[in-house]
């Protein structure tokens, strides 16, 4: 199981950092563990932390007063988040929830921005990290204006193995049919439905304790 040093060395941006760089990483991040259903951070709150998940799963998504939540995306172990709150300096504009027991990373303010000052590597990571962010909340607007609940758990699957948001998945993905439901928005039940397609199609496998992938690429374009 990994620790904080683990995360920030097998990172893509910590790859390329000097050790120097990485040794001011490390001192300021410390890690922080949360059990399922609970918050690891909040809509509206003040921004003071950069955050990767050590180990676990996590769920981007705004919860309304009203009591009506929106599901954004899933955030698995390696995934790192909130880097356009620290930089826009506003009030957090979404809810993260750990969906399970999960660990994560917390890289405080001053250590965010001295990385920024001092890597170019650093810094060409954050634009990629953005443009794919951007890339995948686009995706996700024409796949819940386009397509069937089938097709949207198809592609919430395959936007968990995006390489550089989410570069420590793999095929063999430990997760629940009820933590299915939850990253989609929708019923253990329905959530069951819809792998049993997706297994029909030749996609997926379900197996003890988690989903096996078997065709990518197929889940990507699954309802074209």
């Amino acid at each position: 199981m990994k620790n904080v040093e683990e995360l920030l060395r097998s990172s893509l941006w910590g790859q390329s950092l000097t050790e120097e760089e990485m040794l001011k990483a490390l001192a300021g991040t410390s890690e922080r563990s949360f059990s399922a259903g609970a918050f690891i951070c909040a809509k509206g709150e003040p921004v003071d932390y950069w955050m990767g998940i050590i180990n676990g799963l996590g769920k981007m998504a705004s919860h309304w007063t009203t009591g009506k939540t929106t599901s954004l995306t899933g955030i698995s172990s390696g995934g790192w988040f909130g880097e356009g709150s620290l930089l826009k300096k506003e009030p957090r504009r979404y809810d993260v929830m750990a969906i399970r027991e999960t660990r994560v990373a917390f890289m405080n303010r001053s250590t965010f921005y001295w990385l920024m000052d001092h890597s170019i590597p650093f810094n060409r990571y954050l634009i990629a990290q953005i443009n794919e962010r951007l890339g995948q909340f686009i995706g996700m607007i024409e796949n819940e204006r386009m397509l069937d609940t089938d097709a949207r758990i198809a592609r919430g699957l395959a936007a968990l193995f995006n390489p550089v948001l989410y570069p420590g998945t793999n095929r063999l993905l430990q997760i629940s049919q009820e933590e299915l439901g939850y990253l989609a928005g929708v019923s253990r039940q329905r959530a069951n439905q819809a792998l049993k397609v997706l297994e029909d199609a030749g996609l997926v496998r379900s197996e003890y304790g988690g989903i096996n992938v078997l065709d990518l690429e197929g889940l990507r374009r699954f309802g074209e």
